[in-house]
């Protein structure tokens, strides 16, 4: 049976099929269908555009919004990056509105967006550094601390800091850890595991009446470096009170303090921090310290919770020391994931 097709006449006279449509151009089309020569795709969709403009203004201004209700500045500094996921649905929103105005105006959040955490998507690990050091929250209902245990030492770490120990399971801990660590200091929940000697170790006070922070130096190879590990209090978002961490903000400030006062040149701050370097409230120690996945790592880093993180609230920040690489363990049986980096301890 013979195909009909649709010929063009040629020079010859004679006729050739015309070409199909390939399938971008159909694409293309499907697309644009209804868009051509409609005068309203600039006239409709300002809602849309305010929006874009809005969602720009949060993450541009975020340290502006009051936490006098509830705290909800600290709550959007927390959860910032993720204001990102209302770029995509912007765009297909006025894709269905067929808007050029709110479709342009998306490019503004989009370029907020990629200001503030594009340095992230990239991978800014380096070779070197001669100090390893890790952290991890392991929950004081680990159903499973020796494996947990194990499984952060097989890291690599030369030092490792571990929050939340309940006092019934520390000595299942040490046991675990002990064939890796020659030495190692608990104070109150918190604790320190060394390949070098400890000394001049301290509960840090952070206005809490228990004891949740420590100190100690560390006889490192090149040089001794003062190392924090610290579990700030937790927050919580609560109906009628929003995002609650009055207590955390007090105890952030007493650990900065603490942390100006440290007379050591290399400092390291381990520890479950329960905020984000973007939390105004954790200032009094973020704006004296460098996050080693923010100079150094690759992607967020997320650290919380474990089943899928969607904020790292658990951190390494040095002061002094030089950052070289930052990454995030594989997962253990706590609600956290741990985390470890790579630092340089300077000598000048």
């Amino acid at each position: 049976m013979a195909q009909q097709a649709y010929r063009t006449e040629t020079d010859n006279g004679g006729s050739e099929p015309e070409p199909q449509p390939t399938r971008l151009r159909r694409l293309r089309e499907r697309l644009t269908r209804g868009w051509r020569g409609d005068r309203r795709v600039w006239r409709r969709g300002f809602v849309l555009a305010a929006c874009s403009v809005l969602t720009a203004l949060v993450m541009l201004a975020h340290g502006h919004i009051p936490n006098a209700i509830g705290n909800l500045g600290s709550l959007v500094d927390t959860f910032l990056p993720w204001v990102g996921l209302l770029i995509p649905v912007l765009l297909v929103l006025g894709l269905i509105r067929k808007s050029a105005t709110a479709l342009i105006a998306t490019i503004l959040p989009a370029a907020v967006w990629l200001n503030l955490f594009g340095g992230l998507l990239t991978d800014k690990t380096a070779t070197g550094g001669d100090l390893t050091v890790a952290t991890h929250n392991v929950n004081a209902d680990n159903p499973d601390p020796a494996a947990t245990a194990r499984g952060v030492a097989a890291s690599g770490a030369d030092v490792l800091a571990l929050e939340e120990l309940k006092a019934s399971e520390v000595p299942t801990y040490e046991r675990a850890l002990e064939p890796t660590y020659a030495y190692h200091e608990v104070v109150g929940t918190v604790g320190l595991w060394s390949k070098y000697p400890l000394s001049d170790v301290k509960a840090v006070d952070i206005r809490l009446g228990w004891k949740r922070a420590m100190r100690a130096t560390v006889a490192a190879p090149t040089g001794q470096v003062a190392v924090y590990v610290a579990h700030l209090p937790s927050v919580r978002v609560k109906l009628e009170a929003g995002f609650t961490a009055r207590q955390r903000d007090k105890s952030a400030d007493a650990l900065g303090e603490a942390i100006a006062d440290e007379p050591l040149p290399n400092v390291v701050l381990l520890g479950d921090l329960n905020g984000t370097m973007n939390d105004r409230a954790l200032n009094a120690v973020t704006s004296q310290m460098r996050s080693t996945q923010g100079a150094v790592g690759s992607g967020f880093g997320f650290s919380w919770p474990a089943s899928f993180p969607m904020a790292r609230i658990d951190q390494i920040l040095v002061k002094g020391a030089e950052p070289e690489s930052s990454w995030t363990l594989p997962a253990t049986a706590s609600d956290h994931l741990p985390i470890a980096a790579r630092v340089r301890v300077t000598t000048g």
